[in-house]
């Protein structure tokens, strides 16, 4: 079983870069509070990294 982690988008995107938007939107959020749970990846952490000021990330057993 591979780890996940749960990515709640916190803050609007508004005023940041596109490339930012563009992130947020590849992780599977839609709108401001959603929440999805993504697998514990080097992809998927290197995008949360890149947005971490957006986002609320936490690991799920």
């Amino acid at each position: 079983m591979t780890k996940k982690i749960r990515i709640t988008w916190t803050k609007s995107a508004i005023g940041y870069a596109k490339d930012q938007k563009a992130t947020v939107r590849a992780l599977g959020l839609k709108r401001l509070n959603h929440t999805v749970e993504q697998d514990d990846s080097p992809a998927v952490r290197g995008m949360v990294l890149k947005v971490r000021h957006l986002i609320n990330v936490e690991e799920v057993q």
